[in-house]
């Protein structure tokens, strides 16, 4: 899978690069011709509708915002569609939201159009759906986006191509550092911003990216799009800009969904005998450890688990409202069965439906 930023496929505000996208399709035919499949996630519908709309810097209007994405989508598609041409090469275009991918159904329906178009040789190219996004339903970035699409995918390798060579020792050496084996404080901090006109985000949300990808069992390379046969490079070889190692032990695709896919509606706050028994045991959490909770929820709803002190050190999907949280904390099973007879499941959040952050 590749991600491309808004930098490196346009010169500036409306302004597509046609040899950088013709040279990233050149690309893909040799890999697809050795048998690796390809996603494309790719940024510039913004961009290219500033240009279009007239605008020198990114708006910060939500509906400038998706009035550019409109215009500049169905041009940004049909680019990568003429590139692809010369190779023989279908695309798809696949827009989404992050509420396409918190509910379950339509992750799985996402999941599923995705692998029935690389059966069919076809090349999803997979952008967030800014014309309709709002703050409720917007994923923020693609960098985070690619990353939930290599989750959903399981794909191997995710390489993001942007202006950046890598991450970069700005307190050190001052070079790009080649591997990440763990993503630690001290690499977090190394993260920057970006000061570009038509992106967002830069290295802080690829470090994001890095740790749900690493999570999947993804390796994630981070490289400058403008070096030679640097996708080439990056997956048939491997020493391109930074290489973060996935995890030798991955998250269960449901433990993934619910620790990077949610945005939780509320919190539950637990005693420290409840976070040792989920923590340690394994143990579904039960009424009796729950001293209280916050927000709005309905039975089924994301909601985060806090320990004494107000540390969330879990998510869950919880078998009651808040409203019933509220009637039946502290109390036993016993008198659960009593209150809700007939129900099947007395446990608050079940721990096969629970992810430890």
């Amino acid at each position: 899978m590749v991600k491309l930023g808004t930098g490196i496929l346009t010169s500036g505000p409306g302004r597509i690069d046609l040899n950088t996208i013709g040279d990233i399709c050149r690309q893909i035919a040799i890999l697809r011709e050795r048998g690796i499949e390809i996603i494309v996630v790719s940024s510039g519908a913004i961009g290219l509708g500033m240009g279009i709309l007239g605008f020198k810097a990114r708006p910060r209007a939500l509906k400038k915002l998706q009035a550019c994405a409109a215009v500049g989508q169905s041009k940004l598609i049909e680019t990568w569609q003429h590139a692809f041409e010369p190779y023989g090469i279908v695309v798809a275009q696949i827009l989404l939201t992050h509420d396409d991918l918190r509910h379950r159904k339509r992750f799985v329906a996402v999941q599923g159009t995705l692998e029935h178009l690389l059966t069919n040789g076809v090349v999803p190219v997979v952008n967030e759906n800014d014309t309709v996004s709002s703050e409720e339903i917007a994923v923020g970035d693609n960098d985070m986006l690619s990353a939930m699409v290599a989750s959903i995918t399981s794909s191997p390798l995710l390489i993001i191509l942007s202006t950046a060579p890598g991450l970069i020792d700005r307190e050190g050496s001052g070079e790009v550092i080649p591997v990440v084996e763990s993503i630690t404080g001290e690499i977090a901090e190394m993260a920057g911003g970006t000061t570009s006109s038509t992106a967002i985000g830069g290295m802080v949300t690829k470090i994001e990216a890095a740790r749900l990808a690493g999570k999947s069992g993804c390796n994630l390379i981070i490289g400058h799009g403008h070096e030679k046969d640097v996708l080439l490079r990056a997956v048939l070889e491997g020493g391109v800009g930074t290489v973060f190692v996935a995890s030798k032990l991955p998250m269960e695709s449901k433990k993934r969904w619910l620790a990077f896919f949610q945005r939780p509606l509320g919190t539950i706050q637990v005693d420290e005998g409840a976070r040792e028994a989920l923590v340690h045991k394994g143990r579904s959490l039960l009424a009796s450890g729950v001293k209280g909770c916050t927000g709005e929820f309905a039975a089924r709803d994301i909601v985060n688990l806090a320990g004494p002190g107000g540390e969330v050190f879990a998510r869950g999907q919880i078998c009651f409202s808040s409203r019933e949280v509220h009637q039946i904390h502290g109390k036993s099973s016993h008198a659960l069965r009593t209150e809700f007879p007939g129900r099947k499941r007395l446990e608050v959040v079940h721990r096969n439906s629970l992810v430890l952050l």
